[in-house]
């Protein structure tokens, strides 16, 4: 494994974060997707964006600030996350819904970096647990 000894990753940039986190959360809804028994190519790319579109990592961070489910220093990144300019227009979301989607991968890169795989894995559990709810328990 790569060290990041080099790199305090508490100095990150939060689109840096974001890109990280991006991949870790990818990596962690296929490994849900194929373990649960959605195994066919077309039902796991569909399945698949229900979890990683903006709008649903989105609906995830706000769920997790109105439960108060994430500490103060993740609070900072994912304020950083949903703060940062990436300088490129989302194409099939708005802005706000596309920053708070980065706020959340900044949040699980973040996290990732730093090697704390249990705190990694609970955020990932839960927004999985949120977006699996039924429509009328107040998913997106």
């Amino acid at each position: 494994m790569y060290s990041l000894r080099d790199v305090d990753v508490k100095q990150l940039n939060a689109l840096a974060l974001a890109y990280m986190g991006d991949a870790v959360y990818e990596q962690a809804v296929r490994e849900h997707l194929l373990r649960s028994g959605r195994v066919k190519p077309n039902i796991l790319h569909r399945e698949a964006t229900r979890y990683v579109s903006a709008k649903s990592q989105a609906a995830v961070v706000k769920m997790m600030q109105e439960s108060d489910f994430l500490t103060e220093e993740e609070q900072a990144v994912m304020r950083r996350g949903r703060n940062a300019k990436s300088g490129s227009v989302p194409k099939n979301t708005d802005v706000v819904t596309y920053n708070y989607s980065s706020a959340f991968e900044a949040v699980i890169g973040f996290l990732h970096l730093l090697g704390r795989t249990e705190r990694v894995a609970e955020l990932i559990s839960e927004s999985i647990a949120f977006i699996e709810k039924p429509k009328e328990e107040g998913t997106q």
